[in-house]
């Protein structure tokens, strides 16, 4: 490998750390919920909320991150969101009380803005032959973080039935969820200590007039043959941009018409890569396995599943971006998704609830327990209903601390054709446009509207990932799983029709031959 491919892959594979990071907070909650909920007497509302709060806070941080990154750089701005993620953990950790956990995940959202200027300085450090692969590092990152998650999830679930030495010691039985949120502490410090190693982004030396810096640095990530002309082709981009224009000015030209097709091909982008529902879906990946029958122990065990083969499906892509390119890997990846949602739909749709005598015997370690006979040979064949009736007889709190068992022992359904549905919808979207809506963010915008433009779009990504994860617990309560899953391939479904309409191929151009692209497929 070259030198500077060489280091351009090590600066790249530091900022992707983020998405590592970003990863593990993001799912770490999702093995805790059941205990979480149990020790504060969470009602549908606030555990929605509890994975409401990072979104919420990514939705004030993103404005933030664009300032900062403008005014202070993508290196300096990543360090402060490394302390974030330090904070946030630390304090997750040691939660007292629902509003406590609940600002503390709020301000680790305020650290999910790095995936947006991670992506943002991995784009503008890279070389054009690889940047497809350079920025899609933060998705098979992100991937090796919901991986880990999932299995510290299952880990630690399993050692709080020990009774080894060392639970006792450390009180795991009682403390195993803060266990699993105060991992992320080490890989958030070491995060932000590597950062120190990174070179300040050249786009954004040149974007702040300091022409010899961007050299300095553009030599050590391009063929030096290769320098002087990219640093013209950044100069020129940025000729007409007066660096000192208001955020106001930069969104004007954003929305201006000769900007039209970017517009639309980054707003469609950033709603249905989230619309997809994939975020509610690896939060509350262990609540959902257990609609599935399979209990505490068996949803932890799937979810692990979840995160590797996302992993896999992600590297897939990695391999593919700067091959085939990036429009057939979108199109083919969203129908890829709208099948496998359709499948989810159709199995939960199928299933039946029914209690049985053998099913109260086999739960009888349950308090009142017997009170479920009032439902014995009632056959249900909603899942919301079926929780109703449930909820009735037994009492809202008995109803939810047990609700998995419960479910497993009276649903009958085709838990494999789901599994495998949920499993292939999120191969579907790691292999498709979870990486890519980053790539191609990072690509589509010239360097003077940059700054403001990636977390914009991030921040309408955001805004739809926080309202889709803050309603999933009631929709899954009050409107079913199947209604939820038809909902969300009909959204990818009109996303699919438009970007087969306006979006281009981009592998291997350079970022300004990318805008003459867009600027062309308007007229």
């Amino acid at each position: 490998m070259n030198s500077y491919k060489k280091n351009a892959f090590i600066y790249a594979t530091i900022v992707a750390l983020g998405g590592f990071v970003f990863g593990l907070d993001a799912a770490l909650i999702s093995g805790g919920f059941k205990f979480i909920t149990s020790e504060f007497n969470l009602n549908e509302w606030q555990i929605g909320a509890i994975g409401f709060g990072p979104g919420l806070g990514v939705l004030i941080a993103l404005p933030l991150a664009a300032w900062s990154s403008n005014a202070y750089g993508r290196k300096k701005t990543l360090q402060i969101i490394a302390l974030m993620y330090i904070v946030s953990a630390v304090g997750s950790a040691l939660a007292n009380s629902f509003v406590t956990l609940f600002l503390f995940r709020f301000l680790g959202g305020l650290a999910f803005s790095s995936i947006t200027l991670a992506s943002m300085y991995v784009g503008e450090i890279a070389p054009p032959e690889q940047r497809g692969k350079l920025v899609s590092m933060l998705q098979i990152n992100i991937g090796i973080g919901f991986s880990v998650a999932y299995f510290i999830g299952y880990w630690i679930s399993q050692q709080m039935k020990s009774e080894a030495a060392w639970v006792s010691a450390v009180n795991l039985n009682e403390t195993g969820w803060r266990w699993m949120l105060g991992i992320e502490i080490i890989p958030a410090l070491l995060w932000y200590l590597l950062l120190f190693i990174i070179p300040k982004s050249p786009a954004w030396l040149i974007y702040k007039g300091r022409v010899e810096e961007a050299r300095q640095t553009l030599m050590n990530v391009y063929p030096e043959s290769e320098v002087d002309k990219h640093l013209e082709e950044m100069k020129l981009s940025v000729t007409n941009a007066d660096n000192n224009r208001s955020t106001s000015a930069q969104l004007s030209e954003i929305f201006s018409k000769p900007m039209k097709v970017v517009l639309i091909v980054a707003l469609t982008l950033a709603i249905v890569q989230q619309s997809t529902g994939i975020n509610a879906v690896l939060t509350y990946a262990a609540t959902m396995f257990e609609q599935l029958g399979l209990g505490t122990d068996g949803a932890l065990a799937s979810s692990i599943w979840l995160g590797l083969i996302g992993l896999f499906a992600t590297i897939l892509s990695l391999s593919l971006i700067d091959k085939i390119g990036r429009r057939p890997l979108v199109i083919g990846g969203l129908a890829w998704i709208i099948v496998s949602l359709g499948m989810c739909a159709y199995g939960f749709n199928k299933a039946t609830y029914k209690v049985t005598n053998e099913t109260v015997v086999a739960m009888s370690d349950i308090p009142n327990i017997n009170k479920l006979n009032a439902l014995i040979g009632k056959e249900y064949k909603s899942d919301t209903e079926f929780k109703n009736a449930v909820k009735d007889v037994l009492g809202s709190e008995s109803a939810r601390d047990n609700s998995s068992r419960i479910i497993k022992e009276s649903i009958k359904i085709n838990a494999i054709l789901i599994l495998i549905a949920i499993l292939s919808f999120n191969a579907a979207f790691n292999f498709s446009i979870g990486p890519i809506m980053w790539v191609l963010l990072s690509e589509i915008f010239p360097i003077s509207l940059r700054g403001v433009a990636i977390p914009l779009f991030a921040l309408i990504s955001s805004t739809v990932s926080a309202l889709i994860q803050f309603f999933f617990p009631w929709q899954l309560a009050n409107m079913g799983a199947s209604t939820i899953f038809i909902f969300y391939a009909s959204i990818v479904t009109i996303g699919l029709v438009i970007l087969y309409r306006f979006l281009p191929e981009t592998k291997n151009l350079s970022i300004e031959e990318i805008q003459k692209l867009m600027k062309h497929s308007e007229s």
